[in-house]
């Protein structure tokens, strides 16, 4: 059976480092990466500059729902939070 983690190099501040997060995370960060017109690695250091405690893949996940649920709550956007939930991500 094929775990549904996917493991991904990525390279944040000069630094390679692998990052294992579920395809529908994988997405999500991309789609606010590029409509915050910033690149994956960019996102994925402010995320990794801004975290307390915590391993990298769990501050990206809870990023993610973060941004969601802001979308969601905020109103912002219907489609956001239907695109969300067709990629199986958790929609409040």
């Amino acid at each position: 059976m094929k775990s549904p983690v996917v493991k991904r190099s990525i390279v944040i501040a000069g630094h390679k480092t692998s990052v294992s997060l579920e395809d529908a995370f994988w997405d999500a960060l991309k789609e606010i990466a590029g409509h915050r017109r910033l690149t994956l690695s960019d996102l994925v250091a402010t995320i990794d500059s801004g975290r307390n405690q915590g391993n990298l893949s769990s501050a990206i996940r809870l990023f993610v729902l973060d941004h969601y649920r802001g979308a969601a709550t905020t109103g912002r956007s219907q489609n956001v939070t239907e695109r969300a939930s067709a990629g199986g991500l958790p929609v409040a």
